[in-house]
């Protein structure tokens, strides 16, 4: 995860370690210094900017969750999903990419993405790069789906 203390971010990282599981946090030095980073995590790498931030999450991660967020969510949730559109990812493994949408926020994002399949910037047979999930136990199971 991106690494941070502050926000749903670190509300997420917490309840992770106290549940006893592990965080790895990737983050950029210039946020480091300003005191953002989170530093009770399993590992915390520090990198020199966001492109290699980027570069080493996806490089870690087995898939892609996505909660509410801003632009920053945005722009690494279209990045992931486009990595694994161009096969960019270790050997061009499929990584799946999952909004967590239990209260509806991402609907409209949703429409959207019809939108763009239909007027056909996207083909169809990648509508499912990004899916949604109505609750964590969905999530989980698109993003580690059950052998049975």
């Amino acid at each position: 995860f991106g690494g941070g203390r502050i926000g749903l971010m670190g509300v997420m990282a917490d309840a992770t370690m106290a549940a006893g599981g592990e965080v790895i946090g990737v983050i950029p030095n210039f946020l480091d210094e300003i005191e953002v980073a989170h530093q009770g995590l399993t590992e915390l790498h520090l990198v020199s900017d966001m492109h290699e931030r980027k570069q080493l999450m996806y490089s870690l991660s087995d898939g892609f969750c996505a909660l509410p967020g801003g632009l920053g969510t945005l722009e690494e949730l279209f990045e992931a999903a486009t990595w694994t559109q161009l096969g960019l990812h270790e050997g061009g493994r499929y990584k799946p990419v999952v909004l967590l949408d239990e209260d509806g926020f991402w609907k409209p994002l949703a429409g959207f993405f019809e939108q763009i399949i239909e007027l056909g910037f996207v083909k169809p047979d990648k509508a499912k790069i990004i899916q949604r999930a109505g609750s964590i136990d969905e999530a989980l199971e698109l993003l580690y789906p059950s052998s049975s």
